[in-house]
């Protein structure tokens, strides 16, 4: 008999909250010092819009990358302290309960829960901490720092690409994960591959691509995004 156990992934965005990375980058790009300085980010940010908007149903590792171009030349702690404040004043009202009660689902049904973000781990962990309870592993992305200045450039591997098929493999192999028995939630096109690597998959708040997918695949759907 196996004793291989089981997993529920968990897409944050989408699945347990309602907002995503272009608006966290939108909004610290606000927070700056300094009028062109704010200009100049808070544009960066908003550039990333449109190429999620092209691209986001497909491959979203471009509009990552863009989109957190907005946080070039802040220093570690002002974003730690612009990450806690957004957390607490934007966010707060925008955690999907709907989704909050799947992870306790699966945590009751003994699956090892695994959230996966775009977001950066600096904003996400805090919303993991202060929302979301009995999660075992968070994977999100992390912005690259050089003399306590970010970049603006994400640490490979960026989250929100087609990764989510061979992550969850790699994952499991590590974690001695049946995935045949593991479930997935998630929302977004380029989650089709993490989604078919999992016996349970279960589409929730879908974008275009993935419920056509997931209608042509009959995979349940839920919507609780409104």
């Amino acid at each position: 008999m196996s004793n291989e156990r089981s997993a529920a992934f968990f897409r944050a965005e989408g699945v347990l909250i309602s907002r995503g990375v272009v608006h966290a980058a939108t909004w610290m790009a606000a927070q700056r010092a300094g009028f062109r300085e704010r200009a100049i980010r808070f544009g960066q940010a908003a550039l990333a819009a449109p190429v999620f908007g092209l691209l986001g149903q497909n491959d979203r590792s471009l509009g990552n990358r863009v989109a957190h171009l907005a946080y070039r030349d802040m220093t570690s702690d002002r974003i730690e302290v612009l990450a806690e404040e957004y957390v607490e004043d934007v966010l707060d009202d925008k955690i999907l309960d709907s989704g909050v009660e799947l992870v306790k689902q699966a945590r009751a049904a003994g699956h090892r829960v695994v959230i996966l973000s775009e977001g950066i781990s600096e904003i996400m962990t805090k919303v993991v901490e202060r929302y979301i309870r009995g999660v075992d592993d968070l994977v999100c992305n992390h912005l690259e720092y050089k003399d306590i200045k970010a970049t603006g450039k994400l640490l490979d591997p960026v989250i929100g690409g087609y990764e989510g098929g061979r992550w969850a493999a790699s994952y499991a192999a590590e974690h001695d994960i049946d995935l045949s028995r593991s479930i997935a939630y998630a929302g977004h096109g380029p989650d089709l591959l993490l989604l078919s690597a999992v016996g349970q998959p279960c589409v929730v708040n879908p974008d275009f691509t993935l419920r056509k997918a997931a209608r042509e695949a009959d995979w349940p759907v839920v919507d609780y995004s409104a």
